[in-house]
């Protein structure tokens, strides 16, 4: 990991004008500068960049966020990899924290494969364009292809000369180890000799998502029944196959401009595809997709379109990876090549426009495509049949999400239809397994925290008729996390003033227990926890602090809550009477010692904000007890114990009434 010393060197250096002015034109604005966004198409220019801040905001898309999020976003890299990223723009020596000796052997492995990739792909690509042999086999080869020089260039593709260990001998004096040549699959040691693994064969560089070489696929030329045709590298520290999909690199930006991935099987697919300008396209190698891969498509959309030729094998191997992407929450279309031609070819026959308009008028459900296939396979077997429909239904039960369930209604009855069944029997069968999932589920989750999760509240139970409650009243003043988020504003701009002689607001917040019980949102409540914690090593925390920090929910949140012109809802009044009411019985009942209570009467501005905050979340603790002296007096029924639970219900009671009368005003949400 980056030591914290080099992270704040690099913070110390950043400026979000000029970074992001080096991928946008700016325009200065005021105290802000605006541009187009780059995270979606715009004509009119509203993307703001607040230098002050060190934060920027799309007013179009929403996209906020400081200088590290804007490189991970738009570079799609990870958090170190866009602090490497600064740290090499702004001349920062990374140091590294203290590893364990086996964390420490893996890092050194994993450079020292980094470095070797890197001098093999220059060597590759040498061959390829300088070399006699390269030109006249493997240079030919590639533009009897129809490959341009300007797109071997841009994937760094290369060639291996057919001598036995050209490579090797040239690898050897450069001083590369045998070892890390052998881990890296580019040599091979037979009799204790070494031997190029990729003799005679076509290089294709594979990259990570910051653009260093991991690993190669190597193509044969020509035919060769003995040998097969792509050899490719063995897992190692940097390449793990499960996790790579060629072509990512190149493909990142256009798959994000599109909002669509292009998903094919082989290098030359990729090259040719983008050669032709259709960019947003990456490979799986011809393999079933994994989960890795898939949360890795999903880092740029949600839209997955995979390209195959009319292959069975590739057909079906695309197929074993469709749950796994429906879970993901990811829309899958599945595109035919048609006679007996693949991307690379097609693309060649009918030009780079007409493929386009191709693949967007013979896009088929993948879901439905699934269920033709499986259909023909079953025929007339009641048995398979049986089997088949339990197998859609358990599939369809997998797009489980909220915003999903139109779709998931849609494919029941286009499914229902071609299976000739019920669509109730089919729904029944999905909400099966829907139900058997959710068991599994709070079952793994009760054993993990050795609990069953529970509700906060019942929504149920604050509407009820007799107390004249007003539903939209409760949703804002109990459900609404926009004062939960207040009280983090409040912090970060009133933290370090005074609130009395004696302490500042930040601890005078901090110390209200009640404050932190009543919160849900989890990453206000980790905010919380991480002002404590300076604060505890005598370190004044500013805005800085959670804008620029590695809990991306944290950054997300602060940043939001400083892009957003902050306002207090419109039912904060009607809260302040209230109370002013339930203060009296409350803070009896809580045996709650209100120290300040004269400066919440006198007191204005930015104390104001401080009190009110306090009050919303001991509100909400009112509320709770109405409900639990509720749910006693259903319990509870003898005699004594409904004696000992009467008198704090009716006080409650009392104020839930007044309550009542006082929320009985139209609030609008904000």
């Amino acid at each position: 990991m980056i030591s914290q010393q080099s992270i704040q060197q690099i913070l110390s250096r950043i400026d979000i004008i000029e970074i992001v002015g080096s991928f946008i034109k700016l325009k200065k604005r005021g105290a802000n500068y605006l541009g187009l966004c780059p995270f979606h198409g715009e004509k009119s220019p509203s993307f703001t960049v607040s230098p002050a801040k060190e934060i920027y905001k799309c007013f179009g898309c929403g996209r906020s966020g400081n200088t590290i999020s804007f490189i991970m976003e738009h570079e799609k890299y990870s958090y170190v990899e866009a602090l490497r990223w600064l740290a090499a723009k702004y001349n920062v020596e990374v140091e590294e924290t203290q590893m364990s000796p086996e964390r420490l052997a893996q890092q050194q492995t994993a450079d020292s494969l980094f470095i070797l990739n890197g001098f093999a792909q220059k060597y590759f690509s040498q061959n390829l364009m300088e070399s006699e042999e390269g030109q006249a086999i493997g240079l030919s080869y590639l533009k009897e292809r129809g490959f341009r020089e300007e797109i071997m260039n841009r994937f760094q593709l290369g060639y291996c000369l057919a001598t036995r260990d050209s490579f090797s001998q040239t690898a050897l004096a450069a001083h590369y180890s045998l070892e890390y040549l052998q881990k890296s699959g580019l040599v091979v040691v037979r009799d204790e000799k070494p031997f190029d693994n990729y003799r005679g064969r076509i290089i294709f560089p594979v990259h990570n998502q910051s653009g260093k070489v991991i690993g190669f696929g190597a193509r044969i030329i020509g035919k060769n029944d003995k040998a097969p045709k792509y050899i490719n590298t063995p897992e190692n520290e940097v390449y793990i196959k499960s996790k790579i999909l060629y072509g990512t690199y190149f493909a990142r930006q256009a798959i994000d401009k599109f909002d669509e991935c292009l998903l094919v099987e082989g290098y030359t697919d990729v090259v040719s595809l983008h050669q032709a300008g259709i960019e947003n396209v990456v490979a799986s190698g011809g393999t079933s997709l994994t989960m890795d891969q898939l949360r890795l498509i999903k880092k740029y959309t949600k839209n997955l379109t995979i390209i195959y030729d009319g292959d069975s094998a590739g057909v079906k191997a695309a197929l074993r990876g469709l749950d796994m992407a429906l879970e993901e929450g990811l829309n899958v279309k599945l595109v035919l090549i048609p006679d007996k031609e693949d991307p690379d070819s097609y693309v060649n026959k009918i030009g780079a426009t007409a493929f386009r308009e191709f693949i967007d008028q013979n896009k088929k459900d993948f879901i439905l495509f699934q269920l033709e296939v499986q259909m023909k396979d079953v025929g007339n077997d009641s048995a398979k049949k049986a089997g088949l429909v339990n197998q859609v239904a358990e599939t369809i039960a997998k797009i489980n999400k909220l915003e999903d369930f139109t779709k998931q209604q849609d494919y029941i009855k286009q499914c229902a239809e071609l299976l000739k069944i019920e669509e109730g029997g089919l729904v029944n069968l999905v909400n099966k397994h829907i139900r058997e999932k959710l068991a599994k589920e709070e079952a793994k989750q009760a054993a993990a925290q050795g609990i069953d999760p529970t509700q906060f509240y019942d929504d149920n139970a604050m509407r009820g008729e007799e107390s004249g409650y007003s539903e939209d009243t409760f949703n804002l003043i109990f459900k609404d996390e926009l004062q939960e988020k207040q009280l983090i504003r409040v912090l970060l701009e009133h933290g370090a003033k005074e609130w009395d002689r004696t302490q500042k607001i930040a601890q005078y917040i901090l110390e209200q227990d009640i404050v932190e019980e009543m919160i849900e949102n989890q990453t206000v409540v980790k905010v919380l926890h991480m002002y404590r914690d300076m604060l505890a090593e005598n370190h004044e925390p500013t805005d800085k602090d959670f804008v620029f920090s590695q809990e991306n929910d944290v950054s997300t949140l602060v940043v939001s809550i400083l892009n957003t012109p902050y306002e207090l809802s419109a039912h904060w009044e009607a809260e302040k009477q209230v109370f002013s009411v339930l203060e009296q019985g409350f803070r009896k009942y809580m045996n709650i010692e209100y120290k300040h209570k004269a400066i919440m009467k006198e007191e204005k501005g930015f104390k104001d904000d401080v009190i009110s905050t306090i009050q919303f979340l001991k509100l909400k603790k009112i509320k709770q007890l109405m409900e639990q002296n509720q749910a006693d007096l259903e319990t509870n029924n003898t005699y004594e114990r409904l004696l000992e639970l009467l008198p704090p219900h009716m006080h409650i009671k009392d104020m839930e009434i007044e309550l009542a009368k006082m929320t009985g005003i139209v609030i609008k949400k904000q």
